[in-house]
């Protein structure tokens, strides 16, 4: 039996951000917002924000939508922030 502090054995899991399943990390498509477009990060490795996908047709169809609610919000939180200070 591997001690509590071993990873040994350990699945990383995260979330599809469209239908909310949890699945195994590598079972899913991990996605970046760089200068507000939307890439997938092959490598899992870029210094940003990661969200994930599942590679279900209709979850992949819902993206774009999913993208354009988030940077509606994103540019929302930006102008309120920015009224703060007048």
């Amino acid at each position: 039996m591997p001690n509590r502090s071993s990873h040994a054995g350990h699945v990383p899991e995260r979330t599809c951000v469209i239908c909310r399943k949890k699945l195994d990390k590598a079972n899913l498509l991990r996605l970046v917002v760089l200068d507000r477009n939307l890439y997938i990060d092959m490598t899992g490795k870029l210094s940003r924000r990661g969200y994930y996908v599942c590679d279900d047709n209709q979850c992949l169809e819902q993206l774009e939508k999913w993208h354009r609610k988030k940077m509606r919000r994103s540019l929302g939180r930006q102008t309120k922030s920015g009224d703060k200070g007048k």
